[in-house]
């Protein structure tokens, strides 16, 4: 496996046209009507109002789901990569031991007591009835009136009042890691705890990172190297590398 391990964000995704997380129209500045984001992507939402959890992801990502991958995407393909982005298009660019440590919304499970085992679906999301969005919502996903533990289904999704699980190959990103020579990361803000958690092991092991990001975040790190530029202007210029 290439020593060189990335890390990518939304911002990967953006040229694919999906919005980024945090810009102007990113998903995290459009709520529901009554809701921010932050509440809606929870699993105390999907419990406790279903219909609205499953109506906001199916508006913010399910509507994206047609869409393809970039040249980044493709660039990425062969190589030793974790994605924080839930889209799946680096999938379907090709690479096929990519780690989605936040999941993927082209795909769901049972919904379980967290740390439990269970197998990954692809989730039906043509057969979704947008005529009758609600009631189509909570066919697919096995709801009566609210989600039931090892009967109904919810999108692979870590959600903000979750953790990372096996089910994210946690322990696998975070051996790539320590294993890795160099790590750069993509398209991030460094906002989510897959970058903290990368970027305290790479302090501690010496392990030279490189920010690549039209803005990049400033770290207090002396092992970093930044590039002020979209991740497909990088690729361009470091497509030997």
């Amino acid at each position: 496996m290439n020593d060189t391990l990335y890390i990518t964000g939304a911002g990967v995704s953006a040229e694919s046209g999906i919005p980024t997380f945090r810009g102007e129209d990113g998903f995290w500045t459009i709520g529901s009507e009554n809701y921010t984001p932050q509440e809606m992507a929870t699993r105390r939402m999907y419990q406790s109002n279903p219909v609205q959890f499953l109506s906001w992801y199916y508006h913010r990502f399910a509507t994206y789901r047609n869409h393809g991958p970039n040249n980044v995407h493709y660039w990425l393909a062969d190589k030793n990569l974790i994605t924080q982005n839930i889209d799946g298009l680096d999938g379907k660019a090709g690479n096929k031991n990519y780690i989605a440590v936040h999941g993927r919304l082209d795909q769901m499970t049972l919904f379980h007591t967290q740390g439990e085992p269970v197998e990954v679906l692809t989730t039906p999301w043509d057969s979704v009835d947008s005529n009758h969005l609600d009631k189509s919502l909570l066919k697919l996903f096995n709801i009566n009136q609210s989600p039931e533990i090892n009967v109904s289904y919810k999108p692979f999704v870590l959600l903000f009042d979750e953790y990372y699980t096996e089910l994210y190959r946690i322990t696998e990103a975070q051996q790539r890691m320590v294993e890795a020579d160099r790590i750069i990361f993509m398209g991030t803000s460094f906002s989510v705890n897959i970058t903290q958690m990368a970027l305290e092991i790479a302090m501690s092991r010496n392990i030279p990172i490189e920010i690549v990001d039209p803005h990049p975040v400033k770290l207090n790190y002396e092992l970093v190297t930044y590039h002020a530029m979209k991740a497909s202007d990088y690729i361009c210029a470091f497509s030997s590398k």
